[in-house]
């Protein structure tokens, strides 16, 4: 199936970027493990993050389902969590008993702060991690405040995203070497490398460090979204010369003062009379008029309309799982194709632990002693 077939990975059950990267993995052919509490609830077919793989729940004050998860942690090619520092060392299963057990193990960690520095053990979400990147006083309009971009940047884009592609770097090096090792992937950092490019525009020059005063982040007029003449929006993004040419042509405007495009003192101007122009129809009608052409334009789609429009159908970028829409995997292969293993699955310890080679006996005597 997908290009990770064959890799074993164990996730310890975390909240909101833990479980998205677990999914990304089962996406991608990886048969993934999900170690939760004993006690906790049974997953829901809407938790989409939760798809693909099977649960074993264990009770981890109990010695027997930390040798349990240790003994499925020998047998993985990664591991990956996102508890505070320290807490799988609190549990005995911390990078140091875990490598001992598998010297290939490849030990994902996410945090937000990381695993060092002043703010490692503090608590934080998303938007106190985006905040010191320099990610979010770069979002917002230019007399308002900063805006978070939900929690895209920091969870998913800064820290799934950059620990998936951190375990599989890792997991490549380990082929070479024999030897695994610890990925420490914090929110952070992440979002910092996220704002390379903008990063590199100050450097020269060509980046305020004021919102929506440059070129991408809603100060130019021919990058930014739109109101039209029905309450919705359109979202144009005109840069290059011939782009904006036929934006001019597209929109019918003839206006000379238009002809000033990098001109920064005329934004302001140029986007009022641009907004006006774009109120003046309804979104269908700019559809008719933009949509395909080189203007680089797109409507605005809420969560609902998004999954119906016609170039996500043909690509087939929503997938339905038991009456539930939700993305599909990605990317794509040309030969390996990923596909979602189903949607999340009802907790069933002995059945996950049976597939994973522990006996009957094993499983009875974890039973016994409760620590399933």
């Amino acid at each position: 199936m997908g290009p990770l077939a064959g890799l074993r990975i164990v996730e310890f059950a975390g909240i909101g970027p833990g479980p998205f990267a677990a999914m990304l993995f089962s996406d991608m052919g990886a048969e993934v493990l999900r170690l939760d509490r004993k006690g906790a609830r049974q997953p829901s077919k809407f938790e989409v993050y939760l798809r693909g793989r099977n649960t074993v729940q264990l009770d981890m004050k109990k010695p027997e389902a930390v040798e349990a998860a240790l003994k499925l942690i020998a047998r993985a090619d990664a591991l990956i969590e996102g508890f505070r520092p320290g807490v799988m060392e609190r549990l005995g299963v911390g990078p140091d008993v875990c490598l001992s057990r598998n010297p290939r193990l490849v030990y994902g960690r996410m945090t937000g702060w990381g695993q060092t520095g002043p703010l490692s053990s503090a608590a934080g979400h998303d938007i106190n991690y985006i905040a010191l990147s320099g990610a979010l006083h770069s979002i917002g309009p230019r007399d308002g405040k900063p805006v978070p971009p939900l929690n895209l940047v920091g969870d998913f884009g800064g820290g799934a995203l950059y620990l998936a592609f951190g375990v599989v770097c890792a997991l490549v090096e380990a082929q070479r070497s024999g030897k695994g090792q610890v990925v420490d992937a914090a929110m952070t950092d992440g979002a910092a490398s996220l704002m390379s490019m903008f990063y590199a525009m100050r450097a020269m020059g060509i980046w305020k460090d004021s919102r929506a005063s440059n070129m991408l982040d809603g100060g130019a007029h021919f990058y930014d979204t739109y109101e039209t003449k029905d309450g919705k929006h359109v979202a144009i993004g005109s840069i290059e010369p011939q782009f904006y040419k036929e934006l001019m042509e597209k929109t019918g405007i003839s206006d000379p003062a238009f002809a000033a495009q990098m001109d920064r003192e005329q934004w302001p101007a140029l986007k009022d009379k641009l907004a006006t122009v774009i109120k003046s129809k309804t979104r269908e009608e700019w559809d008719a008029i933009m949509l395909g052409c080189d203007v680089c334009y797109a409507p605005v789609l809420s969560l609902g309309e998004a999954p119906k429009h016609p170039h996500n159908a043909a690509r087939g970028t929503f997938v339905e799982l038991e009456g539930v829409v939700q993305p599909a995997p990605a990317p794509r292969f040309s030969r390996t194709k990923a596909e979602v293993q189903g949607p999340p699955r009802a907790v069933d310890s002995r059945g996950a632990l049976g597939a994973w080679g522990f006996s009957g006996g094993d499983i009875d005597a974890l039973a016994n002693a409760g620590a399933i």
